[in-house]
C-alpha cells in the first residue's frame, strides 16, 4: 500500500490505529495549537485528541502528491467535552513534506479560521467561523 492510500485510511479511522511507520522519528509537527519535534510527542498529541475529544471525526476533502510534497483538505469535528458538549467544527488543510525514504519529516496544519474562532464555536453555538 502506498502512503497517499496509509494517509486515506488514516484518516478514515483517526485518531484511531494510525500508522506511526509512515513517519521520521524526528518528524516536525506544527498546528495553531502544538508545535513540536519527534514520533513520541506526535504519538502523544493524537493520544490527548483521543481522550479529551468526544465523537472525533476526520473528513478528508482532498489528496494531492506533488514530488515530495503531500497537501490534504480535511474537516475535523468533536463535541467538546464542557457539560453542554457543544460540536465544533475545524477546517483546514495539512502539507506533509517527504525525505527521501518517503517518510513524513514535517506535517504542518494550517486552519481555514483562527483560535479565537473556535474558542466561540463553544459558546456560541451555530455560528459557524467566517
Amino acid at each position: 500500500m502506498d502512503i497517499i492510500e496509509i494517509i486515506k485510511s488514516d484518516y478514515q479511522r483517526f485518531p484511531v490505529n494510525q500508522t506511526y511507520s509512515i513517519y521520521a522519528n524526528d518528524v516536525y509537527f506544527q498546528d495553531a495549537v502544538f508545535k513540536f519535534r519527534g514520533i513520541e510527542l506526535y504519538k502523544w498529541m493524537i493520544k490527548f485528541i483521543q481522550t479529551v475529544f468526544l465523537n472525533l471525526k476526520l473528513d478528508l476533502h482532498k489528496i494531492q502528491s506533488q514530488e515530495e510534497i503531500i497537501k490534504t483538505e480535511w474537516t475535523m469535528s468533536w463535541n467538546s467535552p464542557l457539560p453542554w458538549k457543544p460540536r465544533i467544527s475545524v477546517s483546514g488543510w495539512s502539507e506533509l513534506r517527504l525525505n527521501a525514504e518517503g517518510l513524513i519529516v514535517s506535517h504542518i496544519d494550517y486552519w481555514h479560521c483562527s483560535r479565537l474562532d473556535v474558542i466561540k464555536q463553544h459558546f456560541f453555538s451555530g455560528k459557524k467561523p467566517s
